[in-house]
């Protein structure tokens, strides 16, 4: 007995007696660590969405996340430290509503999630859709006196778009930025984008549009009195 209290015991006594006050005040100043919330705005991440699916809702969800914790915890939190994910591996055209529990908010170890705004959310997702639409120049400004416009020329004369299917059906044209032709009395050229005012809809091709804008004498001008 003797020989295992000398070794297991007194052995090194003081640096363990000091090992053990170093770790009771550390315990005692975490128990009695001031303690914080705090709500974060956060966007929701969608993974694993199948490639040939898009959402079709035009507001996309954010949560507010309130967490709870050690102040000094709080205190340093970046916004990428804490967001929520969905996983929608088995996500089919339609409308679904998901629970945004604490299961799905990604934290530090040493937060605990208070409350998550929304609970639910709802989604709505459809099938892929690429096609193309004719371009339509937007043409603006006052003609000059006697003239009008004899032929627009537009290069290239559709945009590929690609959306939501039931979005992407009914578009009929994209349109390009203003064109303003004042004053013009021949031939002029212009650069512009094109684009569909649908913001779920984007451009495959977002190159710019070469549009060419042919005057002529409108034929009220230029016809003069009939001959004998």
């Amino acid at each position: 007995m003797r020989d295992f209290l000398h070794r297991y015991v007194l052995h090194n006594l003081w640096l363990k007696l000091v090992s053990l006050a170093l770790a009771t005040g550390l315990w005692f100043a975490v128990a009695h660590e001031p303690v914080a919330e705090l709500a974060v705005d956060v966007p929701i991440e969608f993974h694993n969405i199948p490639a040939n699916l898009e959402i079709s809702s035009e507001k996309v969800p954010r949560a507010q996340i309130r967490v709870r914790g050690p102040q000094r915890v709080i205190r340093r939190l970046q916004p990428a430290d804490i967001y929520a994910d969905i996983d929608l591996n088995d996500v089919v055209p339609g409308e679904r509503t998901y629970d945004l529990t604490s299961g799905e908010v990604h934290k530090p170890a040493e937060l605990e999630v208070v409350q998550v705004v929304p609970s639910q959310f709802r989604v709505a997702f459809d099938w892929r859709e690429t096609r193309e639409v004719p371009i339509q120049p937007r043409v603006i400004g006052k003609f000059a006196e006697g003239y009008q416009i004899a032929r627009l020329v537009v290069d290239p004369p559709q945009l590929k778009i690609i959306g939501p299917k039931k979005r992407v059906e009914v578009v009929d044209a994209a349109i390009t930025d203003p064109i303003d032709v004042s004053g013009a009395m021949n031939q002029i050229s212009f650069v512009r984008h094109a684009y569909v005012s649908d913001p779920l809809i984007q451009a495959a091709t977002p190159d710019p549009v070469r549009i060419t804008v042919i005057m002529e004498r409108s034929a009220a001008r230029s016809s003069g009195p009939a001959s004998n």
